[in-house]
């Protein structure tokens, strides 16, 4: 299968840091010089990133609008951006929930990271499906590629939300695989182990985890051989540890 290195044009949601602005420069120094769309909600971090090379375009985006919001968007992506084949789903928080006190868990936070995490994403799956469909009928392959986590194999339990929401979008991907392997619209899922970002600052727990978590270089090198490749799960670090244990074979059985 072709990879994503053939791509003409790539969105990646959530830009503005860590994984998805890695990836966005990353795919941008491909060979092939695809356009390179940057979105998130960060105007100053989106104009920062606009200044690095001619073919990335910025656009201000917040996964949390509504329905409609979300829908608007995407008609005005694929109407300025034609030539779209590819589309990275890195939006996402992390909360700490502890439910032995349930008079404690703010389920407005709860409920924002349910929609940022796993929501908002089907949604736009489902808002950019007619544009890459139509594609595939034209004999053009494209991709969406969601970003999921290993601790959708493996929870963690001071963030169960967190856990629940990637364990949703894993379990997505791969019924997308299935239902969508008769086209030329490809899944590819992400699954990150413990890497270098700001998810965890809120937290208060970047100091330690920064004694374990990999390094954002090497997890960038690590996912685009297998964005290059067209791998349908790139599983670096633990995250592979863990689906050789718990998830290999899993796709197979899925009717």
């Amino acid at each position: 299968m072709p990879g994503i290195g053939d791509c003409k044009c790539v969105l990646v949601i959530g830009a503005t840091a860590g994984i998805g602005r890695a990836l966005a420069l990353a795919i941008h120094a491909l060979p092939s010089k695809p356009t390179v769309i940057v979105s998130g909600r960060r105007q100053q971090r989106l104009d920062e990133l606009s200044k690095v090379g001619e073919r990335i375009e910025a656009v201000r985006f917040d996964v949390n609008g509504n329905r409609e919001d979300l829908k608007a968007f995407v008609q005005d992506i694929t109407s300025r951006f034609p030539d779209l084949d590819a589309v990275i789903f890195s939006s996402g928080i992390q909360h700490i929930f502890d439910f032995n006190k349930p008079e404690n868990i703010d389920l407005d936070v709860l409920e924002t990271e349910l929609n940022t995490n796993y929501t908002s994403i089907v949604r736009l799956i489902t808002f950019f499906l007619p544009q890459f469909l139509k594609l595939s009928a034209e004999g053009r392959p494209s991709y969406l590629v969601p970003i999921s986590s290993g601790l959708a194999i493996v929870p963690k339990a001071s963030t169960p939300n967190y856990c629940a929401t990637k364990a949703a979008l894993h379990s997505l991907s791969m019924s997308l695989f299935q239902q969508l392997k008769d086209t030329n619209v490809h899944i590819i899922e992400i699954m990150p182990p413990l890497v270098e970002s700001e998810l965890h600052d809120h937290q208060g727990t970047t100091p330690v985890l920064s004694k374990f978590w990999m390094p954002l270089n090497t997890f960038t090198e690590y996912v685009m051989e297998g964005l290059k490749r067209g791998d349908f799960q790139i599983t670096p670090g633990t995250s592979g540890e863990n689906w050789e244990r718990f998830e290999k074979g899993k796709l197979e059985n899925i009717r």
